[in-house]
């Protein structure tokens, strides 16, 4: 088996990708209004309007409501990734810190309020 994607489910498609578009610094694909791709090496971040989503299956998913699941990303360079991020006055959750394990991360959340952690193993 092999995860391919994650999808988030939002009211607003192009918000969100202008976001992505900065925080990960991926031109994302875009499938019309309702759809967009941000392919990573280890799967495709997607990106799928709550409009049409709810024309598939109505009443499945609640946007913006998200406070249980982490995206994370292997970044090359953590600490440049954070001063840019504070740049854009991201939401940051846990500042630059060193865990234990060896990884250096930060968390933050997106506009619909999705937890993301960009880390980079130090050892």
């Amino acid at each position: 088996m092999k995860l391919t994607h994650s999808c988030i489910i939002t009211e607003n498609v192009k918000k969100l990708s202008d976001f992505y578009k900065e925080a990960l610094q991926i031109e994302p694909q875009s499938y019309g209004d309702d759809y967009v791709e941000f392919p990573t090496d280890g799967g495709v971040l997607s990106l799928f309007s709550f409009k049409a989503h709810e024309e598939l299956a109505k009443g499945s998913t609640i946007p913006s409501s998200n406070r249980c699941l982490e995206l994370e990303f292997n970044v090359d360079n953590v600490d440049d990734d954070f001063a840019r991020l504070e740049q854009l006055n991201v939401e940051i959750v846990k500042p630059l810190t060193t865990q234990p394990w060896g990884n250096r991360s930060f968390y933050f959340r997106d506009p619909d309020g999705n937890l993301i952690n960009f880390y980079t193993r130090t050892r």
